[in-house]
């Protein structure tokens, strides 16, 4: 009890409530503008964190992080640019319900669903983060393979439209994913001599051209419309509505953080990861699955809260055993570790203060979310009077300095504007791109654990199942190709099987 009161009366503060605030005002803009992720808002921060007590910095990080995740769906639900990569699992449904005049309501639910993930995530952590740790560090190669192999299921079940074509896209993020050092042999394929696809196909350009790029492609017969406006947000408020509806749709709200705190200690897997599972998830158990991807708030629920409960539960194999939860958390650790303070299972006995802070620090910005986010979301309706031919070009300048910035490489502005047209060619004939980009993300990772495992067991198949949850995982990624591959088989066959019943 006494490190829980000596921290709180570091993070209650002037100073460190006047840090909160300031970082998360910059982790919205930051999140506001698409291309810009939550990796950039804490590496842009990491300078000033040279000035800052260890308190002081973890607070600046997480604050801006929070304020990130969430900002990234306000550009996803006016102009179907989602600003983060976390945000992209439920781009479509939240502009969608923008197009039918909701976009106040779908970014109202994404306000509160994330503060609500957050604070769940928190509670979660503090109770159980020394078990989960210990859970994600018996993972091996083949959890992991079967991990990453799930995601990849998940890409196709979620996708809208024919499974064929979405199985189509995901082979193309995979292929993508191949250019560059294998990660394993060290060979090079598919660089064709090249440096610059030596280094491979980064994800920050790839997403800033599928989804902002083919979008401007998208909107470019507006820019004949000179009085052409969008104006979703003019329908109501930002909150109206959402109560009855967070309500109706609860259980998802819980469940949607609890996936994203478990998938958030996986080291890798990240809040984007964590959204498209539990998007998936909500979707394989919903009462009204043809409707996703329609505008339909039941996914944005599950979905918005587990992307800032899994930034909440990254922390943990960060703190317990220095194990970078995601690339946040390996900037975080970097910072502590210049501050003097070694990430471990000691630093909960010499640096309790410093851990409760962090609690505490998730807290206060996971509520400080709900008013800052809503004055943001208000002033983002501002930039729908702007003329068309003034904000698209100004997105577009936006979306070539966050590709540029990745890498400091022109390169990789070319890959932004190369794959962006492939996007919108893909869409306009009925091809989803969501499965192209978290090919893109797994992809990789399921050929390094495939060959890890493979080199391992020397060859044999087998091993893959031998540890039980390697044989949970792989059961799960089993059933799920059951279900794409014989779905409609196993329907017609329970069909025919009630109809003798019935007579």
């Amino acid at each position: 009890m006494g490190d829980f009161m000596i921290a709180l009366g570091n993070v209650l503060s002037a100073q460190i409530l006047l840090t909160i605030l300031a970082c998360s005002l910059f982790g919205l803009f930051v999140g506001a503008i698409p291309g810009l992720t939550a990796t950039m808002a804490t590496a842009l921060l990491v300078p000033l964190t040279f000035f800052m007590d260890p308190i002081q910095a973890i607070a600046a990080i997480v604050s801006a992080t929070v304020m990130t995740i969430f900002a990234g769906d306000i550009p996803g639900a006016l102009l179907r640019i989602p600003g983060t990569p976390a945000s992209a699992a439920y781009t479509d449904d939240a502009y969608l319900m923008g197009r039918q005049g909701r976009a106040g309501l779908a970014l109202g639910i994404n306000l509160i669903c994330s503060a609500i993930g957050g604070v769940l995530a928190v509670i979660v952590v503090m109770q159980f983060a020394p078990a989960l740790a210990r859970i994600s560090l018996n993972f091996t190669s083949d959890e992991y393979f079967w991990l990453a192999l799930l995601g990849l299921s998940s890409a196709v079940l979620v996708a809208r439209g024919s499974p064929l074509k979405g199985s189509i896209s995901l082979g193309l993020g995979l292929l993508l994913g191949m250019i560059g050092i294998d990660r394993v042999m060290g060979v090079p394929r598919l660089t064709f001599d090249s440096m610059d696809l030596a280094a491979g196909i980064t994800i920050l350009p790839t997403m800033v051209g599928v989804f902002a790029v083919a979008e401007l492609l998208r909107k470019v017969p507006l820019l004949r419309r000179p009085q052409s406006r969008l104006t979703p947000l003019e329908a109501g408020p930002v909150f109206k509505g959402a109560g009855p509806l967070l309500w109706r749709y609860k259980r998802s709200a819980v469940g949607g953080s609890m996936t994203g705190t478990v998938i958030g200690v996986l080291p890798g897997a990240g809040a984007d990861i964590a959204a498209w599972i539990s998007y998936a998830i909500s979707k394989k158990f919903s009462k009204t699955p043809e409707k996703y991807g329609t505008g339909h708030p039941e996914g944005i629920v599950a979905a918005s809260a587990s992307n800032n409960a899994a930034l909440t539960g990254s922390y943990v194999p960060a703190l317990v055993f220095g194990i970078p939860g995601d690339t946040v958390t390996a900037i975080v650790i970097g910072v502590l570790l210049m501050k003097g303070i070694t990430p471990g299972p000691l630093v909960f006995i010499n640096e309790a203060p410093l851990v409760y802070s962090l609690y505490l620090v998730f807290i206060i910005a996971s509520l400080l979310m709900i008013p800052l986010g809503w004055l943001a979301v208000r002033g983002a309706g501002r930039v729908l009077s702007v003329p068309n031919g003034v904000l698209y070009p100004l997105i577009l300048m936006f979306c070539i300095v966050g590709a540029y910035s990745a890498n400091n490489s022109l390169f990789d502005v070319w890959v932004m504007l190369a794959l962006g047209l492939l996007a919108y060619v893909m869409e306009e004939n009925g091809f989803p791109t969501a499965p192209l980009i978290l090919a893109l993300i797994l992809g990789p990772v399921v050929e390094e654990n495939f060959m890890k495992s493979l080199i391992k067991a020397d060859g044999d198949m087998l091993m893959f199942f031998e540890r039980p949850l390697a044989q949970c995982l792989g059961a799960a990624t089993l059933a799920i190709w059951s279900v794409l591959m014989f779905g409609g088989t196993i329907k017609r066959l329970i069909r025919g099987a009630r109809r003798p019943a019935a007579a």
